[in-house]
């Protein structure tokens, strides 16, 4: 299993952990990945990362598509991916919520299944430099004839001539976007993955390959999972670490009527805890909805406890139909996955 780590966005200040991703390099992780969402921008630090680094891939872990069009963000892809040497820039691509799309970005919420397959059609049609891009489609078209154009529009062909295969996956757990990024993507950052939910993505992704109706299987799809690892000997205590940013997510981060982190909590067997935290959350009782977070939901996304139970447990991520694991820990968790999973044997080799 490739691992990867996650740098995720910046709080008040913006600092890197060069150093960090400088030692997964060495241990022979193979992804580093950023995230946007109303501070810090998920490019800029792969830019500068690029520079820092020699092998490993750089990935957005998202870019959320009203922040940019499609055609800016397949040139802010090419050209990171060209700095890097070529082959090390993952697009990964999602829709954010309606907040931050329509409160922060100022654009309207729509329909997102048909925007996410403009977009990404569109940033393909870039990539290739085949012909002058024109697109029409029910969310994004190019040139562009709606509402104010003058008409004059034309389709042009990147000047720069890119990386025709930059990799462009997507981040969801909704049936319908899962099969959407097997169908027209080349991998996917699901939702809360757990082991135990690859019985539900499954289908779902082979129903994708056959609507990409050329041929496309598994060996052609990444699936690119995330946990917590935490080596300790209190487990109780790893997972009330963990409370407060589930709490915050499944009952805060998105209206009571739209957010996909109590979804996934939902779909994930814990429906009755998830409607609990959201209403103690958005009453203002944040530590009564930290104090609901089950332990067992935290249990079944992280590997937390003696070494010895990290490994009998990683076993059903290895098992699964993941290809990648993003490790979130520290220096010692990540050092460990590396040494559980032979990450670095091909750099000693």
């Amino acid at each position: 299993m490739k691992l990867g780590i996650s740098i995720g966005y910046s709080g008040a200040d913006l600092r890197l952990p060069v150093e960090k991703v400088r030692r997964a390099e060495e241990l022979g992780y193979d992804s580093v990945w950023t995230a946007e969402a109303y501070g810090s921008d998920a490019i800029s630090p792969l830019a500068y990362l690029a520079g820092q680094t020699e092998r490993i891939r750089l990935g957005t872990g998202i870019m959320q598509l009203a922040g940019r069009p499609p055609a800016m963000c397949a040139m802010q892809a090419a050209t990171v991916d060209a700095l890097a040497g070529g082959g090390r820039f993952i697009a990964g691509l999602g829709v954010s919520g309606p907040q931050i799309v329509e409160g922060w970005y100022g654009q309207p919420w729509g329909r997102p299944y048909y925007r996410i397959r403009d977009y990404v059609l569109i940033m393909k049609k870039i990539f290739a430099r085949e012909e002058p891009v024109t697109h029409e489609g029910k969310e994004i078209s190019l040139p562009y004839k709606g509402e104010g154009a003058m008409g004059i529009g034309k389709p042009l062909k990147s000047i720069l001539h890119m990386n025709p295969n930059i990799p462009i996956w997507l981040g969801s757990g909704t049936e319908t976007n899962v099969r959407l990024a097997a169908e027209i993507a080349d991998g996917i950052l699901p939702l809360g993955f757990v082991p135990t939910t690859a019985a539900m993505y499954t289908p779902w992704i082979e129903e994708g390959f056959q609507r990409a109706g050329n041929g496309k299987g598994w060996k052609d799809f990444e699936i690119q999972a995330s946990c917590t690892v935490d080596i300790t000997d209190d487990v109780r205590t790893a997972f009330r670490k963990m409370k407060p940013g589930i709490a915050l997510y499944v009952g805060g981060m998105g209206h009571s009527s739209k957010n996909f982190h109590n979804d996934m909590m939902v779909r994930r067997g814990y429906g009755d805890a998830a409607k609990t935290i959201q209403e103690l959350y958005l009453a203002g009782r944040k530590g009564e909805a930290i104090e609901a977070v089950p332990d067992e939901f935290c249990d079944e996304g992280s590997l937390v406890g003696p070494k010895a139970r990290i490994i009998e447990r990683f076993r059903a991520w290895e098992d699964s139909i993941a290809t990648g694991l993003t490790v979130n820990g520290d220096d010692k968790a990540i050092e460990f996955m590396a040494e559980v999973t032979g990450a670095n044997r091909g750099n000693r080799e």
